[in-house]
């Protein structure tokens, strides 16, 4: 991928941690950023950077991303860069003990919120033609169990992380999707005092605008998440090289393939 100059941006969750990071950083570099956020003295602080504005949002509500569209491109004319960044920790506990309206209110937030940005500001970007980047916040946790006890948080994130696949193959070549896959940092999403272990943001903003900027599929920090990854992946492939049909055998099965075939004439 090439590198872009994004001249503006808007960023959800944009009042604190990764989010703010990234504004205050782009803000710096002469892009005009439009912060969304709950209505909070934190984002009343964000409004005070200069280069910032900001939107009060609730990304679980739809019309409220939408307005929240509508006002970036009455501000801005054109949008280059969307990071669907707002996401909050969910219910801690054994999956059994989860209250079901709290896992399900998590979702409302961490999983439709990214869906609420994806689908109030891609048609957007589509029609202005210019090349832009649609970034969603996953976590380490959409690709392996890094917190115990958080069954709701980590579906929720997997599931971003499938969403936001799916979505860069609806997408024309101008506008480019891509997942944020953030480590631990030291952010407001948990406890101070466990959470200041984490990556310092400013070092973690270093790390990550330049792949941003870049248009990467993922956008990586935290380099041990290889390790833990891999040990999913060895045991996944240890399954397929014992119960599995060879992949020359099994072809005919591969729903891409397929597809393919009947669409040729």
């Amino acid at each position: 991928m090439t590198e872009f100059a994004p001249r503006t941006a808007v960023i959800t969750g944009g009042a604190s941690g990764i989010g703010l990071g990234i504004a205050r950083r782009l803000a710096g570099q002469g892009v005009q950023v439009m912060v969304a956020d709950l209505p909070t003295p934190a984002i009343e602080r964000a409004e005070a950077i200069d280069g910032i504005t900001t939107f009060p949002c609730d990304v679980s509500e739809l019309e409220q991303v939408e307005s929240l569209a509508d006002a970036a491109f009455a501000t801005f004319e054109t949008v280059d860069l969307v990071l669907n960044n707002a996401g909050e920790s969910g219910p801690n506990g054994k999956l059994w003990e989860v209250d079901p309206e709290l896992a399900r209110a998590h979702f409302d937030v961490n999983y439709w919120g990214v869906w609420n940005g994806c689908r109030a500001f891609a048609p957007r970007l589509i029609a202005q033609e210019s090349a832009s980047a649609i970034y969603n916040t996953g976590s380490e946790n959409s690709f392996f169990c890094a917190v115990p006890h958080s069954a709701a948080y980590i579906a929720a994130k997997h599931a971003v992380l499938g969403l936001t696949e799916s979505f860069r193959e609806d997408l024309p070549a101008h506008v480019h999707a891509g997942l944020i896959v953030p480590g631990w940092v030291f952010t407001p999403l948990g406890p101070e005092r466990f959470m200041k272990f984490g990556m310092d943001v400013d070092h973690y903003v270093d790390i990550v605008l330049p792949q941003i900027l870049a248009r990467r599929r993922f956008v990586v920090s935290h380099g041990y998440n290889r390790v833990r990854i891999a040990e999913r992946m060895d045991e996944l492939a240890s399954s397929f090289a014992e119960y599995a049909l060879p992949s020359e055998e099994d072809a005919q099965h591969d729903v891409r393939l397929v597809m393919k075939q009947l669409r040729q004439p």
